[in-house]
């Protein structure tokens, strides 16, 4: 379906959908994401109606920390840290335990209320483990911050060890619809994401899945993606947006604007209303001057770096919570 210029759509019907539980079709999905720019802030209008009556104008903050940089031996073809990349990053194995928990305070600096601990991997070998575990524990005697790992494909028994140590959610994104993902990378299969995804739910730790936007999908593969991350129940969701790496395969894919780029966020507020969405990566590159609207669909961002890319200044991310009217969502001591 394409929705033709000049066409006016009923923007609001699509919140009541979404605020009563009903999802939108296949064709109205993709109308969010075809619809003319001039309806952009009525569009915008009508999901953060979605996003107000599930979070007010609160903000949640999240900050990652990377750590271990490199040496992965999958060829996810958006990764400066794969086996195939040719990027000049930084290459470490992972941080000791002493370092991890550095990095849980300097998130409660940065008020944030998520500190997120990212290794690169197909999956946690025995000794990269440990150090996350003890440090998990460490970190929860002393602040009062979610802590959310990301360790890649995890083996059985690792999610209840992760539980136990007081990890409370873990982040293992789809990347993109199952139609698409051979096109990204084919050392392991949409369904390894799937289960790692299901295994976290299984032993108790929420669960957060996100996507990655402008890796040359379709309209139709988007909307896949987000109706595949609603019967996921993903309780946080990230949405990233390419930040095309030179050295990486995708290093010339250059598909996105700053407007599509809020409306692939109103389509997912509206197929995930209750969900905590997070604008991620990329947002910066992506969405340029106009990443204060992107908080009127999503209500979580991160603070600070990514894993090999720059973020925008700490500073500044809280002053554009502020002149929005918005407010942090503390949770940290």
């Amino acid at each position: 379906m394409n929705v033709s210029h000049g066409s006016q759509v009923n923007w609001q019907q699509y919140a009541d959908k979404a605020l009563a539980g009903e999802c939108l079709t296949v064709e109205e999905s993709l109308s969010v994401l075809q619809a003319d720019d001039k309806e952009l802030l009525p569009l915008l209008h009508a999901a953060y109606q979605v996003r107000h009556h599930y979070y007010g104008n609160k903000v949640k903050l999240n900050m990652i920390l990377n750590a271990k940089s490199g040496y992965c031996p999958e060829d996810c073809g958006y990764c400066s840290q794969s086996s195939i990349s040719g990027a000049p990053i930084e290459k470490y194995t992972m941080l000791n335990k002493d370092e991890i928990v550095a990095g849980a305070k300097e998130a409660v600096s940065r008020k944030a209320g998520t500190y997120c601990i990212v290794a690169s991997g197909r999956g946690p070998t025995e000794r990269e483990l440990g150090e996350v575990l003890d440090a998990v524990k460490e970190i929860k005697q002393e602040y009062k911050l979610k802590i959310c790992t990301c360790l890649g494909i995890l083996k059985d028994g690792q999610a209840d060890r992760l539980k136990e140590a007081g990890v409370d959610r873990y982040n293992h994104n789809l990347n993109t619809s199952a139609a698409h993902f051979d096109r990204i990378t084919t050392t392991h299969s949409y369904e390894d994401r799937v289960h790692t995804v299901e295994e976290t739910k299984v032993a108790g730790i929420s669960p957060c899945s996100g996507c990655i936007i402008g890796m040359g999908e379709t309209h139709e593969q988007v909307v896949d993606i987000a109706f595949s991350l609603r019967d996921l129940d993903a309780d946080s969701i990230p949405i990233n947006f390419l930040n095309s790496i030179p050295g990486t395969p995708l290093e010339n894919m250059k598909q996105l604007n700053p407007r599509y780029c809020l409306k692939v966020l109103a389509l997912f507020r509206f197929i995930c209303p209750s969900k905590e969405i997070r604008v991620a990566g990329g947002r910066e590159v992506n969405l340029g001057q106009l990443q204060p609207l992107a908080l009127y669909m999503a209500n979580s961002l991160f603070v600070g770096d990514y894993l090999t890319t720059n973020g925008q200044e700490i500073s500044s991310d809280h002053q554009m919570i502020e002149e929005l009217g918005f407010e942090i969502e503390e949770c940290c001591v």
